[in-house]
């Protein structure tokens, strides 16, 4: 104890003991014995254990005991949850074990032995693969493929019989012309058919051109017992829908989704090939040379040779001849020489003893390409070709029509409302619903071909179709030019029409506003977005109505002033029935181009169209709500089908009963908005134009401050685009005019045009 305190406390403990020194002196002794033991018994006794906690982490702690405890815990003295647990031997603790670092002592018997720690923890030093010692390697030999070539006792080909009898079978015709030869001959061929007396069953006679789904008749086949299919096809050099059907049938062979030989239920077919050897020798029947080879490929037996006919040379006389001998061949029961080898086969069966010859040799390159020669399809021409050539019947047919045909694919019609908007009598109903005057409209499209065959289409099926991009493709620049020098130049043949307005004349020859929706699908154009910043830098406004069985180029889709997406229909039976898609995925890629509608084009001015069609597409509205809630579209347009005639045997089945009138569109719009707001989608039903059938209902978004904002202000629009910056819909609207709301007046129609009615009651001008 330090000095400083023992001289205070002596002095106190002499004073508390009265003034005596003897008694002060015991009890500091006392007192120091105590201090001094009980430092002692601390140094002896105080116990340091490690042990280890119940989240297995060591801990320290120190305890002071009665008993000594040699090993194990701290006993029952000790207060800590481990109580009992041995300790752990740590690196601290074993410092403080006695003799813990000193060399043990070793006799004679035993070798000392030093331990190198300081590579212990070392980073292993990789070896080398050429130090590796590895094991031998077996030596690697090149497998040989062998040709199983025909079974033994199965020969090649065998004489069959058919279970019945050629003359009890369903025969169907088919054809296809663009100048009528083989309509003519296909026409002999059902006459001569009928005029069997035996013929048990009435031929059909159906223009393949016009058939609404290759599928009923190419992969399902129809409900009829011993099918037969006669094709009578020509050869075209140019694009022809000939094209289209030889494309299908190839598809269908490699689709593994699709049973591999849907054909093998026919009980025969038979091609007879229309050509001209003169002038395309190395083209002669090339296209019923490759339908013959593809419907044996998908199982189809071949009953018949195919026939290839000059018509330049032997004409309808050796048509004729052909029908003669196959209706010769229907009487006769005759077995037919059938093939059981597939013709993929052929070279191998045919070498099959040079191949059980060369067993140890592998096949050379060179042969095994020579082998695989006669597994191809006919050899014909690869040449892209044209979709609509010049003076082709495409071409002449589409001329006459009052198309001008822009390059090899493109095309520019002027619109008779842009005739209207010339002399003064009144816009279409896009002036109505989005500010666009039709004289200062051009109305084209970059795509002539289209993937659907609308039942309510005004082509009638004369446009080439497809669902794959097999033409040459011209520039987009060189489309823009030509369809605006086609349009000014059916607007110049205006100049002597009487009533023409000389300011609008004046004002048609600036375009400002193209509407790509003439005819075919525009998005097919596979340079669609250049072909529309060239549209936008001209200040040219672009309205592009796509038909929504191409989600790949709507998601890749550039800036438009408004995207269309026409809706035909609410249910999958409908649409087929309605729209007639090639594609087999339809369904399915409308409900893609839905989700692309919501998501990666919701910037967009987006629009539903629906064109209503009578006893088609007007049962309920909830199939459309669904579409309008899974798509969220900005607009709606809701327009009654026009009628355009009907095309006797082409299964457009379109009559003036088909096509709606307006009251009954506007009892459609009525339960269609009452739904969606029934369901909380906010739309209303915006304006009409009653003297096109069409009515638009919006997003409650366009409605501002209790006014309806569904026109566009152009000028603002070309401004934001300039501006390299994203933008909104909602940025570049300006409001609606009174007299084309819903319920107005005049019912969508410009007072500051002249309406004409020319029937009922209503035959005179009015102002």
């Amino acid at each position: 104890m330090p000095s400083a305190i023992l001289v205070p406390l002596a002095v106190a403990i002499y004073y508390a003991a009265g003034g005596r020194l003897s008694i002060a002196l015991a009890i500091g002794v006392i007192g120091y014995i105590v201090i001094y033991e009980s430092k002692k018994l601390k140094g002896t006794t105080g116990q340091k254990t490690v042990v280890g906690s119940e989240d297995e982490h060591n801990h320290e702690h120190t305890h002071t005991h009665k008993h000594k405890h040699k090993e194990g815990g701290c006993g029952k003295l000790c207060t800590c949850k481990n109580k009992g647990l041995k300790p752990k031997k740590t690196l601290s603790a074993l410092k403080n074990k006695k003799g813990f670092g000193q060399k043990k002592a070793t006799n004679g018997s035993e070798k000392d032995m030093a331990v190198d720690f300081t590579s212990t923890f070392a980073r292993p030093t990789k070896v080398s693969s050429a130090d590796r010692e590895e094991p031998a390697k077996k030596k690697r030999v090149p497998k040989i493929i062998k040709s199983k070539g025909a079974a033994r006792g199965i020969p090649k080909t065998t004489w069959t019989k058919a279970p019945t009898s050629l003359l009890d079978s369903n025969i169907i015709i088919f054809y296809s012309s663009l100048t009528g030869a083989s309509q003519r001959s296909s026409q002999y061929l059902y006459d001569n058919l009928c005029a069997i007396g035996d013929l048990k069953n009435k031929p059909q006679l159906l223009n393949l051109d016009e058939v609404a789904d290759l599928d009923d008749y190419f992969i399902k086949t129809p409900d009829l017992e011993n099918l037969v299919y006669c094709l009578v096809l020509p050869s075209y050099d140019v694009d022809s829908p000939i094209d289209y059907f030889l494309e299908t049938l190839e598809d269908t062979y490699q689709d593994f989704r699709i049973d591999k030989y849907p054909l093998k239920k026919l009980m025969g077919f038979t091609v007879l090939g229309l050509g001209d050897s003169e002038s395309w020798p190395e083209k002669f029947c090339y296209q019923a040379k490759k339908t013959d080879y593809w419907l044996g490929k998908l199982g189809g037996r071949r009953i018949f040779p195919v026939g290839e006919i000059c018509m330049k040379t032997g004409g309808d006389l050796k048509v004729h001849e052909w029908i003669s001998l196959f209706t010769d061949a229907l009487k006769d029961d005759e077995p037919i020489l059938y093939e059981y080898i597939d013709s993929d086969n052929e070279e191998d069966s045919d070498n099959s003893e040079a191949s059980e010859k060369s067993q140890d040799t592998l096949v050379d390159v060179e042969d095994m390409g020579k082998m695989m020669s006669s597994s191809k399809e006919p050899e014909t021409t690869s040449e892209t070709k044209q979709m609509v050539a010049k003076n082709s019947p495409t071409y002449k047919s589409l001329t006459k029509q009052g198309y001008t045909v822009v390059g090899s694919h493109s095309g520019v019609k002027i619109c008779r409302w842009t005739k209207s908007a010339l002399r003064g009598r009144g816009s279409c109903y896009k002036f109505a619903f989005y500010g666009i005057r039709s004289h200062l409209c051009m109305e084209t499209t970059p795509s002539l071909s289209c993937s659907n065959k609308c039942v309510f289409c005004w082509r009638h099926g004369t446009n080439p179709v497809g669902t794959n991009w097999r033409w040459q493709v011209d520039e987009p620049d060189v489309i823009l030019e030509g369809a605006l020098a086609g349009h000014y130049a059916k607007i110049k043949q205006m100049r002597g029409v009487p009533g023409v307005v000389a300011e609008r004349f004046a004002e048609a020859f600036r375009v400002r506003h193209c509407a790509l929706s003439l005819v075919g699908e525009p998005i097919f154009y596979p340079h669609i977005n250049e072909f529309l910043s060239m549209l936008h830098e001209k200040e040219i406004s672009s309205f592009l109505v796509c038909n929504a069985q191409h989600p790949d180029q709507l998601e890749k889709l550039t800036q438009v002033t408004q995207l269309y997406v026409s809706i035909d229909a609410s249910t999958k039976s409908e649409l087929k029935k309605v729209d007639r898609p090639l594609f087999r995925d339809y369904w399915e890629r409308l409900m893609r181009c839905l989700d692309i509608l919501r998501t990666t084009q919701s910037h967009q001015r987006t629009v539903f169209r629906l064109t209503l069609v009578k006893g088609f597409n007007m049962g309920d509205v909830s199939g459309y709500a669904d579409f309008v809630e899974k798509a969220a579209p900005a607009l709606i347009e809701i327009k009654g089908a026009t009628f355009c005639g009907s095309s006797a045997g082409n299964g457009n089945p379109l009559t003036m009963q088909n096509i709606p009138f307006y009251e009954e569109c506007q009892k459609f719009v009525v339960s269609l908005n009452e739904e969606l707001n029934r369901r909380g989608l906010g739309y209303g039903i915006a304006a009409e134009h009653a003297h096109s059938c069409c009515i638009l209902m919006a997003s409650n978004q366009f409605k501002i401050d209790g006014e309806w904002h569904t026109h566009i202000d152009y000028p603002r629009y070309f401004e934001l685009l300039r501006s390299g910056k994203p933008f909104d819909k909602l940025d570049y609207i300006s409001k609606t005019p009174d007299w084309a709301l819903w319920g107005s007046e005049s019912a969508g129609f410009n007072p500051e045009d002249t309406r004409v009615r020319k029937k009922g009651k209503y035959k005179k001008l009015t102002t």
